[in-house]
């Protein structure tokens, strides 16, 4: 990668972060599996493809589109569904702080 892209890669990070509220920190997928099983379980399984009220999230980040919406797997479009819910789901933008979204982001990528 030429340091150009490097660096355009860099900002579109910090962009990203920045528009989303989150911060470019790296959470924890031990805190993540915590906040799955206190807020996401009752719907979503997480190592099975089978759905509950919601779809299963095993190999959600090997899948090429989210099953919700058809978008790209990315963590900007996957945290935009755990922020504003949908289709049944609750939002969760006000009631999981930034640092448990990316905790939750590190333990779905581990599924």
């Amino acid at each position: 990668m030429t340091r150009r892209n490097l660096i355009r890669a860099s900002l579109g990070t910090v962009v990203a972060g920045a528009s989303s509220g989150q911060s470019t920190k790296k959470g924890s997928a031990e805190k993540g599996n915590e906040v799955f099983d206190e807020q996401c379980a009752s719907c979503h399984n997480a190592y099975s493809s089978d759905r509950k009220k919601g779809p299963g999230l095993k190999l959600l980040y090997a899948k090429e589109k989210l099953e919700s919406n058809g978008k790209p797997v990315s963590d900007a479009n996957v945290l935009a569904i755990v922020e504003q819910g949908g289709k049944g789901m609750p939002a969760f933008r006000e009631g999981l702080s930034a640092d448990d979204k990316a905790d939750l982001l590190a333990y779905l990528k581990t599924l």
